[in-house]
């Protein structure tokens, strides 16, 4: 295949970083198809439109999900990516991959598509980037026969699961989120593969509330690990970090002198709902008011730790913009146990219960989020069958009208005269 004049992504060569270009230049060199690649995106830098038409259907036997369908609008001029589709892999929990492992996969990749990889794409997935159709088929078979390895999720069904490390490797990790996320990949395999659902549906696991797959904003179903009791307290350690024996933060900002630690000034005063203070030399924290923002346990990790009784928070509704602008997940089950020991279903049923809703009410199209939007957090609520809390309301109320239920302006006229008569008998 000939190669393009690029005088526009030329420039992305340029400067101190590197370069996707320089990267799809020298794989040009083996897959003559990155040349064609390199042509059609200077094509549409230069139309300031993409190229690239609608998905269309593709995939594997079988399958409904996974593979992401790329035609060229333009194939008369770039053959190489005439048909030019995406795979998505199922990644491990927390992509703890062995080298060997990778070896493996690229070159399978070489073997059957383009060479290039994306190393992850938004919902985790490792993403392969450019094969043709008759090679789908081939590619998959080895994928599952050979390497073990599975498709991720693509189109309305459930996406490929992702999560944080965990307690692999973090010591704030309220569950096991590698095993949170492994068991529901195995369990959900008919809706990963199989898209029967009103739209997408992400599962993200976060171990804390430091959120590192940033659950809260890009899943709609968010399991944030929390705590219910009080937050230990270490005061020899909280002394050991004012005295300057400890670098705050873990020392993670070592490489600039911050002055003599203030912890008025970096913890106390930074505090969002002002539920920490010193009683002399001992830290004291209202933890009713607390709201695990984990600021102060990531500045001062030795001193600070969650309390012992542990669990998540379940959030229910993120999304970038799609039909209604970006919006982050709505907080609906405040504290729910994680338990192995029953393969998780305390967590199964609130999923299922979200999905027997949203499949009956949700248009095409449609996250569960903007679902919730549509109809309102009230009907969701009831639908899960959770009490409303003061966290739940978004505004005050500017609607002066109520709209009651008619069993429950029944049963309050009849306890109200029940009342009234009873005291009157008195």
């Amino acid at each position: 295949m000939p190669k393009h004049d690029t005088p526009l992504l030329d420039e992305l060569e340029k400067g101190p970083w590197p370069s996707f270009v320089t990267d799809l230049k020298r794989q040009a060199e083996k897959k003559p198809e990155c040349f064609d690649i390199l042509g059609q995106l200077e094509l549409s830098f230069r139309d300031k439109i993409t190229h690239w038409k609608h998905g269309g259907i593709v995939g594997v036997f079988g399958y409904g999900g996974g593979i992401v369908g790329r035609y060229s609008d333009v194939p008369e001029r770039f053959p190489g990516v005439a048909h030019f589709h995406t795979v998505r892999l199922n990644q491990p929990s927390s992509k703890f991959y062995s080298s060997a492992k990778l070896r493996d996969i690229c070159d399978l990749w070489e073997k059957y598509g383009s060479g290039m990889t994306n190393m992850h794409g938004s919902t985790g997935d490792l993403v392969l980037l450019g094969t043709t159709t008759p090679n789908l088929e081939p590619l998959f078979y080895d994928l599952t026969h050979n390497l073990n390895q599975d498709l991720g999720g693509s189109g309305s069904n459930l996406r490929t699961p992702e999560c944080c490390l965990g307690r692999a490797r973090c010591e704030w990790g309220c569950y096991d989120t590698q095993d949170l996320c492994h068991s529901l990949t195995m369990h959900y395999q008919d809706e990963i593969h199989r898209p029967a659902f009103p739209y997408k549906f992400k599962f993200k696991f976060s171990g804390c509330p430091n959120d590192c797959v940033a659950a809260i904003a890009r899943s709609d179903f968010a399991v944030i690990g929390t705590w219910r009791d009080d937050i230990r307290i270490d005061q020899a350690a909280v002394q050991g970090y004012i005295k300057g024996e400890f670098a705050p933060n873990a020392g993670a900002h070592s490489g600039k002198d911050w002055g003599k630690f203030d912890i008025k000034k970096e913890v106390l005063d930074l505090c969002p709902t002002n539920c920490m203070w010193m009683e002399g030399d001992a830290l004291k924290i209202d933890n009713s008011e607390c709201t695990r923002c984990m600021h102060c346990l990531n500045v001062m990790p030795r001193a600070l730790r969650p309390g012992v009784k542990q669990g998540a928070t379940i959030c229910v509704g993120a999304k970038a913009p799609i039909l209604d602008g970006a919006q982050f997940a709505t907080m609906t089950i405040p504290f729910l146990e994680i338990n192995k020991d029953t393969e998780y279903a305390e967590v199964i049923e609130v999923i299922e219960k979200i999905w027997d809703w949203w499949m009956e009410v949700g248009k095409n199209r449609e996250r569960v989020g903007e679902t919730i939007m549509r109809i309102g957090l009230p009907t969701f609520l009831k639908v899960m069958e959770v009490t409303p809390l003061p966290q739940h309301i978004k505004e005050p109320r500017s609607n002066p009208y109520v709209f009651w239920q008619e069993d429950e302006v029944e049963g309050g006229f009849e306890r109200d005269v029940k009342e009234f008569r009873k005291r009157n008998a008195q």
